[in-house]
């Protein structure tokens, strides 16, 4: 049993899969989001959608840095977090503006003060006044915050995102077909809407890396940060501390501390994509966002029986490095739990990829065409590895 199982948590959700296997599928089965009629305008030529999601145990690290350092500015970077793990979804289905968002924020009183929720609820206000510059629309609608200190032990900051969207202006997936390329944009580095380095982690697989790169002394001095009933061979089995300082490699030199490797705000792609949805609108065969599932995640959304090959991926970031040497995962599971290296798949044709590689750079973001589509009996996906080729 890998070590990501042991700890309670399940990479590709099968018994969340299971359980909603019998729900409606909506318009489109293959949009990387659930679709469904205008039923709040009634109008044939719109489509309306909800979506949800948040910054998962990510929290837990913002919360062992904060009570290290005293530094409140991560709390700002959990609410990137929550938003930008919603909004860089419905970017896959086309959306970009016009958007409505409502927080949730379960917390322990006990543990966590009102000075946090500030930070939280401040953070998310400024980063939608940013992602306004870039002609993203995000209407903050406010939302829940609730004392439940009897159902988690630190917080939990979640969020819901909605919108009303012409059914024209969608991406559907439907027009993946063989002979298409893979785009890939990195989840690491600096984009010219960041103002520092990005480890490139995102928001999962934090239980893993957590406790992976982590030391004993955090379960013991805080053991509101982990399930206590948890074998303590899988509990903080690393060897750092938050405050370690980590240079990067190929950066010039730039140094951070491994609690800013582990909680770089997830990166959206929003400014990309709106600038790629208004300007390849026509070219994007398929958009695929690499977040829990991490590089399997292309395979739930394709229109037929293809074969994916991934031959030219990344080179994996540091921190996914990290992970690896500390927890001694495969391959195989490393890459179906984090992104390692890209977060953001963009299917096209083999003439339009070069553009969207050169868009993706204006932006400060490393791009290139990481694999391909073949046409197959049955699905699959290869992955050529410096390792070895893993299939799934």
């Amino acid at each position: 049993m890998s070590l990501y199982a042991q700890r309670g948590v399940s990479a590709q959700k099968e018994e969340v899969h299971q359980a909603t296997e019998k729900l409606d599928k909506g318009l489109f089965p293959n949009a990387f989001c659930k679709i469904y009629p205008d039923y709040l305008g009634g109008d044939a030529r719109w489509v309306n959608l909800m979506h949800a999601d948040g910054a998962g145990t990510k929290s837990i690290l913002a919360y062992l840095y904060w009570k290290e350092t005293g530094d409140l500015s991560v709390w700002k970077g959990i609410a990137r977090d929550a938003i930008a793990m919603n909004l860089d979804d419905l970017l896959c289905v086309g959306i970009y503006d016009n958007l409505l968002f409502s927080s949730t924020i379960d917390r322990n009183k006990k543990n966590i003060p009102g000075e946090v929720l500030t930070a939280i609820i401040h953070g998310s206000q400024e980063f939608f006044d940013e992602l306004q510059t870039y002609g993203v629309g995000i209407r903050y609608l406010g939302g829940e915050t609730a004392d439940v200190g009897d159902v988690v032990r630190t917080i939990a900051v979640n969020g819901t995102m909605a919108a009303r969207w012409p059914k024209d202006k969608l991406v559907t997936n439907d027009k993946i077909v063989a002979g298409d390329v893979i785009v890939g944009f990195a989840s690491a580095g600096q984009a010219t809407y960041e103002t520092e380095y990005n480890g490139g982690l995102g928001s999962n697989g934090l239980t893993s890396a957590r406790h992976d790169v982590l030391g004993k002394t955090y379960g013991a001095r805080f053991p509101e940060s982990y399930d206590t009933s948890l074998d303590d061979g899988v509990v903080y089995i690393g060897r750092h501390r938050m405050t370690d300082p980590v240079e990067i490699p190929g950066a010039g030199g730039l140094t951070t501390d491994i609690g800013h490797l582990l909680l770089s705000p997830t990166r959206t792609y929003a400014p990309l994509l709106k600038e790629m949805l208004t300007g390849y609108f026509d070219q994007i065969h398929g958009l695929v966002h690499c977040s829990g599932g991490g590089q399997t995640k292309c395979m739930k959304y394709l229109p037929g029986s293809f074969k994916v090959i991934k031959d030219n991926l990344f080179e994996p970031p540091l921190v996914f490095r990290l992970i690896q040497e500390a927890s001694g995962s495969d391959d195989r599971e490393m890459y179906q739990v984090f992104n390692m290296g890209h977060r953001l798949e963009v299917f096209t044709d083999a003439v339009t990829a070069g553009a969207m590689v050169e868009l993706g750079r204006r932006f400060g973001i490393e791009a290139q065409v990481v694999g391909r589509v073949e046409a197959a009996s049955q699905p699959s996906l290869e992955l050529n590895l410096k390792g070895g080729i893993v299939t799934y």
